[in-house]
């Protein structure tokens, strides 16, 4: 018995941006959750505090939006029982109240992301983009003029107005920063007209990135920042005082912001004495949900039997709020008493395969390189075939949770290696610095020492290792394959393959993120050209398959064919597979299954296995 593709499709990501709601009758739960089988759209769920879940959006709405591409936080609940959110057919804001969602924001050029509500106000504020440039606005939540608060970084999130509504406070920064590299958290007045007056730096800088900001009072701010080289919770004074380390150990309470909107941590209701904070912290191997009291600097554990917390947590009515998973179970919504600690999964189900088909996770470091092992399932002898996972990113990593994507593999006799490299996020800011200028390099040497540790331990076959990685895992993927030998053959979903002229074709976002991870050009070209897969593709070690999506904005579709095309020039073996109407990652269930099949008909193809389950595969350039 193995795990299907559609198995996989249908319990294929999680949910976020969850929130918490008081009401009268107890306490509600929304959240958002991927519909692959509704064209992959975002629908937010709204769960009542008698147990039943509604739809909060109507089918055909999209809660999604484009900003830095990645998008952001999209929608917050209305103290009405209403939403506003932002759709992603036209970017724009609209708000819902029980019948059709109406347009709070005009047509153009515009989108919207990191909703907040800012309390005592009848509107929403949200990072505004348009061609590269980015503000904070107030919008009516009935309509009307849109007004501009801020207008200071290219890059703009975490908006939040002061308990006394005279300040704002949001982080931002600037090329060629990332915002994990530095970030300020800045505060300014809000004058009567909703403009804020000119702002003051009250934390970070060009090498300390704040990525959550929370008021604690008028005079001083919560802050997730990075000043010891861990996200750590911080109390950041309005007096010009040193801010202090509230959780002062090495353990992340914060991560990279991809996103803009995650919350790693939230003021508990009724804390005020203690200004107690629901928190979400430690590493990929093991994340845990808390209650930190900042005055003892105690955490109390709340996480319960999930070995991982996903950047989410809200709280209300002596509840929190979050995401959990375990090596076992999907990500789902957990609702958490603060009173007796009892925890209530509020999302839905998912059906899930036997637990014998699901396989058991270890944690290890091979060489100074964090690795999670899945081995492959049934009895086995002797070493295995083998296929090294990449995350995204670089600056990324993959967890110890539950996912049938690799179970689909693993099921099938596969092991797989889930390899955060130098470079990973979760493990400090040392660690997440090794692949500084180093990428393409440290990430390559980091893959094929894992690829040769689990031969040396005697469970992978030195002849049958695969690397396979999406995005930056993409580009790790064919690195991997030109710059090493160690490698069978490659799977990459929408890679990049040549880093000069993918710096020129992206998106406004990640447009300089290679000064950092490569070097800024031109002073620096020679490393380009030197670890260029396209340029090296002729070295390549083994067949590649590559699949992208015809939508994507942030890796051209031509990034994979160009590389094929000089795979094919020089006599190697290659398959390209595009997919129209995906973007950057597959959210159709139908794309999901596709992709799935053509990954495990290639490894059948250089491995000598049989799959005969699955739609036979064609390698360009094979006799």
């Amino acid at each position: 018995m193995s795990i299907r593709p559609i198995d996989v499709a249908r319990t294929d990501g999680g949910p976020q941006w969850v929130e918490a709601v008081a009401t009268p009758s107890g306490v509600e739960v929304w959240w958002d959750e991927p519909r692959p089988a509704e064209g992959g759209r975002r629908c937010v769920v709204r769960r009542l505090p008698d147990g039943s879940r509604v739809d909060a959006l109507p089918p055909g709405w999209n809660a999604r939006n484009r900003v830095i591409e990645y998008g952001g936080r999209s929608w917050r609940p209305l103290p009405d029982g209403g939403l506003v959110f932002t759709n992603w057919a036209d970017q724009r804001l609209y708000r819902i109240r029980g019948a059709e969602p109406v347009a709070i924001t005009p047509e153009g050029p515009y989108r919207y992301a990191d909703l907040y509500l800012p309390p005592g106000r009848d509107e929403v504020w949200a990072v505004r983009e348009t061609d590269g440039v980015r503000d904070l606005v107030a919008v009516p939540l009935d309509g009307g003029p849109v007004t501009m608060i801020v207008k200071a970084q290219h890059f703009l999130m975490n908006p939040r107005l002061s308990p006394d509504g005279r300040h704002v406070a949001w982080i931002g920064w600037d090329h060629p920063n990332m915002p994990w590299d530095g970030t300020e958290l800045c505060v300014a007045p809000l004058r009567e007209d909703g403009t804020a007056g000119a702002h003051r730096v009250v934390a970070g800088g060009p090498e300390e990135s704040v990525a959550q900001a929370e008021w604690r009072d008028d005079a001083g701010l919560y802050a997730v920042t990075d000043p010891t080289g861990w996200w750590n919770i911080h109390l950041v004074s309005l007096d010009g005082s040193p801010a202090t380390n509230l959780t002062p150990i090495e353990q992340e309470f914060g991560a990279a912001a991809w996103k803009p909107g995650m919350s790693y941590l939230a003021p508990v209701e009724g804390g005020a004495e203690t200004g107690e904070l629901a928190v979400v912290y430690g590493t990929p191997d093991l994340r845990r949900l808390g209650v930190l009291n900042p005055e003892t600097g105690d955490i109390r554990d709340i996480g319960g039997t999930a070995t991982y917390w996903s950047s989410t947590v809200s709280v209300a009515g002596g509840k929190v709020a979050a995401v959990g998973a375990t090596p076992y179970t999907p990500l789902e919504v957990t609702l958490v008493d603060l009173a007796d600690g009892t925890h209530e999964v509020v999302s839905p189900r998912k059906p899930l395969p036997d637990r014998d088909l699901l396989p058991m996770p270890e944690a290890v470091t091979i060489e100074g390189v964090h690795t999670h092992l899945y081995p492959p399932s049934g009895d086995r002898s002797g070493p295995d075939p083998y296929v090294i996972f990449v995350h995204g990113g670089p600056t990324g990593n993959l967890p110890v949770v539950l996912d049938l994507e690799i179970a689909y593999f693993t099921s099938r006799g596969l092991g797989v290696a889930v390899v955060n490299y130098g470079g990973s996020t979760g493990y400090g800011r040392a660690y997440r610095e090794r692949l500084r200028h180093q990428w393409g390099v440290v990430d390559v040497q980091d893959c094929a020492k894992v690829a040769r540790g689990l031969v040396e331990m005697g469970r992978a076959d030195a002849a049958k290792i695969a690397i396979r990685g999406g995005s930056a895992g993409g580009w790790t993927t064919v690195a991997a394959l030109v710059h090493s030998d160690v490698f069978a053959g490659g799977v990459a979903h929408y890679a990049i393959t040549d880093p000069e002229s993918w710096a020129a074709e992206t998106h406004d976002f990640e447009s300089r993120y290679l000064d950092g991870l490569v070097g800024p050009l031109p002073e620096t070209r020679e490393r380009y050209t030197e670890r260029s897969p396209l340029l090296n593709a002729y070295r390549a070690s083994g067949p590649c398959l590559m699949m992208h999506g015809l939508e994507d904005a942030i890796v051209d579709v031509s990034q994979a064919e160009r590389f094929t095309a000089e795979l094919d020039k020089h006599g190697k073996e290659w398959a390209l597979i595009t997919y129209p109407g995906e973007q950057h990652g597959w959210r159709r269930e139908e794309t999901i299954v596709s992709a799935l099949e053509a990954e495990l008909a290639f490894y059948g193809l250089i491995f000598g296995m049989e799959t005969p389950e699955v739609p036979p595969l064609t390698l360009k350039g094979r006799a």
